[in-house]
């Protein structure tokens, strides 16, 4: 029922009839010509081979499903931009309309979201009404157990069902476990239960009794899982991975999948040549301001930490005196640095910032990402800030969740850094548009920027 095969081929299906209904609404007729036949065979092909990268055809039984929506759509942005790139290449573009691809990859995204749309409330409905369930046999100390449970119990929908407990302390039932069916762990025993699933549900420490109870299970026909007891860990992105053969569960990781990469690189290129060409006539302005208002070269070229902790030079409308540095810098300063007027607006507009998009466009920083520091202060704060250094999971951007929320400048840093973390856990395309967009009314002017 709603299997992963299926559901493959449904999507296939789905984006061969948008191509074609996408041709309609271009041209008004049904009658495809052979060349965009063709087109419709790559971009199916390409959603084969892209759309498995974004983790859509796994089991979503219990899981956020606005997820799976941002993966569809960051998937076919994906398709379309490679649709496009192959067009280029290949200088096939002028023989298809680009219209008709965006509705295509427009329609190709709404069908597949549509199809899932209808069949996910089906689907849970009969879950909570008590079909399409699955039963878990729960083995593990009673904290770990009692903690599956209620949350189980606060997704019916998830179709989970604890219908046995094998508890290996032992210490008092509390209530909720005395309304299962409980029995104690028996070291040696062979555990034999019909379950369709089994969860060993353990702190990390009880690795030997991990393997001892896996041991157990060897008669058992049931999806056999690990569910660790993970509060004590400060977690970004966590997941789990197979690598080289390698069973490695990610504690600290980036978000930044091999596609999530395209789709960053996609929006940042894009994004950034668009802005350039609309701001031009502000930054001739901007760079004639700066000559005829103070001596000394237009731009300022600063180092800061990059991704993976790499050094770059961030390039910015120079502000202030070109001697304002002599005496060294300090954490904190910038209500103190000396600023020449027309600087002062430059930094009070965030006119500054704008040839930071060349540095997007060389590939040294992002639009969206955290903002990054000067080395001599990263070389501080990464031993006295936890986790600060993780950070540079992803690119530097001009923009961030942080600066959206206040923490701009001369703010708590604290503050800052768990909003840094926060994105590099929940990037996706759309935070990203949605922080572009808030950055327009809440970042550019801003009383922290200095």
């Amino acid at each position: 029922m709603y299997t992963t095969e299926f559901v493959r081929l449904l999507d296939l299906g789905l984006v061969i009839l948008a191509g074609l209904f996408a041709f309609w609404m271009r041209f008004g007729e049904w009658e495809i010509p052979e060349r965009y036949l063709w087109g419709v065979t790559l971009g199916a092909l390409l959603t084969l081979v892209v759309l498995p990268n974004f983790s859509i055809y796994r089991s979503w039984r219990g899981q956020v499903q606005v997820v799976l929506i941002l993966k569809l759509l960051s998937g076919y942005l994906v398709v379309g931009g490679l649709l496009a790139l192959i067009m280029f290449m290949t200088k096939t573009g002028a023989n298809f309309s680009r219209l008709w691809v965006g509705y295509w990859m427009v329609s190709a995204a709404s069908f597949s979201i549509l199809a899932r749309a209808l069949a996910y409330p089906l689907l849970n409905r009969l879950r909570a009404d008590g079909a399409n369930r699955k039963s878990v046999l729960l083995i593990g100390d009673t904290v770990s157990c009692e903690r599956a449970i209620r949350h189980l119990s606060s997704v019916p929908s998830a179709g989970f069902d604890v219908t046995h407990l094998i508890l290996t302390g032992d210490g008092p039932l509390s209530a909720l476990l005395r309304d299962k069916h409980c029995e104690r762990y028996k070291p040696g025993k062979v555990i034999e239960h019909a379950e369709q699933e089994v969860w060993i549900c353990l702190p990390l420490s009880e690795g030997n009794l991990v393997r001892q109870i896996q041991r157990s299970l060897s008669f058992s026909t049931g999806n056999v899982r690990f569910m660790p007891d993970m509060r004590d860990f400060r977690l970004i992105n966590h997941d789990v991975s197979d690598v080289a053969g390698l069973f490695l569960l990610d504690l600290s990781c980036s978000s930044m999948s091999f596609s999530a990469r395209i789709v960053k690189w996609l929006e940042d290129k894009f994004l950034a040549l668009a802005i350039l060409v609309m701001v031009s006539p502000v930054l001739l302005i901007a760079a004639i301001g700066v000559k005829l208002t103070s001596p000394g070269p237009i731009f300022y070229r600063q180092e800061r930490v990059g991704l993976n902790g790499r050094p770059f030079m961030m390039i910015k409308f120079r502000s202030m005196p070109v001697d304002s540095e002599r005496d060294g810098v300090r954490w904190g300063g910038a209500k103190s640095k000396t600023t020449t007027r027309f600087g002062a607006f430059l930094r009070r507009t965030s006119l500054d910032e704008l040839p930071q998009f060349f540095n997007v466009l060389k590939g040294d920083m992002s639009i969206v990402g955290p903002r990054p520091e000067r080395t001599v202060f990263v070389e501080t704060l990464k031993h006295e800030v936890p986790g600060y250094m993780q950070k540079h999971m992803v690119k530097a951007g001009i923009t961030g969740w942080a600066q959206i929320n206040g923490w701009r400048g001369d703010t708590d840093l604290q503050k800052r850094i768990e909003c840094d973390l926060w994105y590099v856990e929940n990037w996706s395309m759309w935070l990203d548009m949605k922080i572009i967009f808030l950055t327009f009314f809440k970042g550019i002017i801003n009383k922290n920027a200095y």
